[in-house]
């Protein structure tokens, strides 16, 4: 029954976005029930295909083919590849020669989810994509981004799904040769008069982005030249003056997508040592680009055009300092920004990124930074989900700063103390709750971490003693109840550590009045997470050091 719905396609659902009919609707279904019976699904479904794919009538070698696609997640692969393998050949002919679109479509989204789940190192099978045929796969892919928006989307999916397969590839990347190819032809879709249609324009600078992320050092230089041409594109963004509401967003788009690319290629080319220090020559002239973008005032190129920021902050280090004075306006805006929360997370992220590239040369925005923080703490205005990393975020800042966080323990950490509180004895109803009250908890116990490490050999830790019994208390109020998650494990167990290591003998009385630390420490050291056995282990030595001493 569900195969017959595939044959009920409308003839423009290729080019309607958000069309939904019965077709759809039993490809969706179909994908359900693979995902659900796994290996069984792919006899019942097989027969269908092979009658249908090589039909004169457009409906039906479409739904064969969708058919295929939807049956690619669940089975093994094991039971998939071998009928991948010879599928695959046909494919990429009819992406090219089909006179239908709408199998073009469709076959280029297959190929897409064929590279997304049956592609990539962590697969056991035998490669499905080989020497051989490498070079067809893409000489199609690129062909079908000239092709109509629709399936030119579906091509950049593809090609997508193809790099990710590669991201673990080393040196040795069956991408390399073609990628000035692969880059160029991405470039020129997005410079495509139709590519505002089908997500096309976006598209492609998402599977650029993919492309650069899993590319490997052979094609650094590649690129590096495109730094400069993504950068003109941005300049040329912020020329154009009096425009409509209409294209003041469409400008906001645009701007948003290369800030993306941006930041894509400062965190390639800035986590290599090969092309740091060339790479940044260019900082100061992105800087000036971002902070215009910024000068443009809208929040969701804000998003885009802060996280190139941070990333270009981690790349640049210290010497990102000289960009503070001129940029922490924009910092303080994001860091305002309740009713689009999104914002205010990243800006709250890019502050750790800042913490971790100026260390103590963050100190003398610190004031401005902590006040802003402390009042989206206090707010009922921000949405909950910015409250875990704002913690955490303190953390960032104590790490930073060291000793000088002092000025702010007294606001810091009654805020940490009575979230502690409340997170340790709240009983989450669903798993939801439940997700969010661990992301808490480990927000608060990132803070500690990092204002106890933020202390350690200062003259000043005693400032921390008269809170450390609490932190004890929220240690063993977490353990005893039951339902930490790993990761909060893993922090929990390490602030433990931290405690132990920071303050030293004076830390040892506590601890060996706790009710459960003992019993905390040999549960974590026989976990079978080995990143949770890993703080243990060092947890251990803290701990029996400061008992001893």
């Amino acid at each position: 029954m569900l195969l017959e719905t595939l044959l009920k396609q409308e003839e423009d659902q290729d080019l309607d976005e958000g069309a939904w009919n019965l077709a759809m609707a039993g490809g969706t279904c179909l994908g359900l029930v693979a995902r659900t019976v796994g290996d069984d699904i792919v006899p019942l479904v097989m027969p269908f295909v092979e009658e249908n794919i090589t039909k004169s009538e457009w409906r039906q070698r479409e739904a064969a083919t969708y058919a295929f696609g939807s049956i690619l997640e669940g089975p093994s692969a094991d039971k998939l590849a071998p009928l991948v393998n010879v599928a695959l050949g046909f494919m990429l002919s009819a992406l090219m020669k089909d006179p239908s679109n709408h199998v073009k479509d469709t076959t280029a989204w297959t190929l897409g989810r064929i590279f997304e789940f049956l592609h990539g190192s962590a697969l056991e099978t035998p490669p499905i994509i080989t020497g051989e045929n490498c070079q067809q796969i893409l000489t199609v892919l690129l062909h079908s981004m000239k092709d109509v928006p629709n399936v030119a989307e579906k091509a950049c999916g593809a090609l997508y799904f193809l790099a990710q397969g590669y991201v673990d590839a080393g040196s040795a990347s069956p991408l390399s040769p073609f990628f000035q190819d692969i880059v160029q032809n991405l470039l020129m879709v997005t410079h495509r008069d139709d590519a505002g249609e089908s997500r096309l324009r976006t598209a492609a600078y998402e599977t650029l982005n993919e492309v650069v992320r899993c590319s490997t050092e052979e094609t650094a230089p590649i690129v590096m030249q495109l730094v400069p041409v993504i950068m003109v594109e941005l300049h040329q963004t912020l020329e154009a003056e009096k425009l409509s509401t209409d294209e003041r967003e469409k400008r906001s788009e645009l701007q948003g997508l290369l800030c993306g690319c941006l930041q894509v290629i400062i965190q390639k080319l800035g986590g290599m040592e090969s092309t740091k220090y060339s790479f940044l020559q260019y900082a100061d002239q992105m800087m000036d680009l971002f902070l215009k973008v910024f000068a443009c005032r809208n929040a969701t190129v804000h998003e885009e055009a802060m996280l190139a920021i941070g990333a270009l902050a981690y790349a640049a280090g210290p010497n990102f300092a000289k960009y503070m004075t001129q940029f922490y306006q924009y910092l303080e805006m994001g860091l305002q920004n309740f009713e689009e929360y999104q914002v205010c997370a990243i800006t709250v992220g890019v502050v750790g990124d800042l913490c971790r590239a100026l260390e103590d040369k963050i100190l003398p925005f610190c004031d401005g930074i902590m006040t802003q923080l402390l009042k989206d703490l206090s707010s009922n205005q921000l949405h909950r989900s910015v409250k875990p990393p704002i913690f955490s975020c303190f953390g960032d800042i104590a790490l930073a700063i060291g000793e000088d966080f002092e000025k702010y323990l007294i606001y810091a950490m009654p805020m940490l103390q009575s979230a502690a509180d409340l997170s340790a004895h709240t009983t989450a109803t669903d798993d939801e709750m439940l997700d969010y009250t661990n992301q808490l908890r480990n927000g608060i116990l990132e803070a500690y971490s990092g204002i106890l490490q933020g202390f350690k050999s200062s003259p000043k830790t005693q400032l921390l003693m008269p809170f450390a019994p609490h932190i004890i208390q929220f240690l063993d109020a977490l353990y005893n109840g039951k339902d930490m998650d790993d990761t909060v494990m893993k922090t929990a167990i390490g602030v433990l550590g931290d405690l132990a290591d920071t303050l030293g003998v004076h830390a040892g009385p506590l601890i060996n009045q706790s009710t459960s630390s003992q019993a905390f420490l040999e549960e974590c050291l026989a976990s079978d997470d080995p990143l949770v056995k890993e703080s243990a282990d060092w947890a251990r030595i803290a701990v029996s050091r400061a008992v001893s001493g």
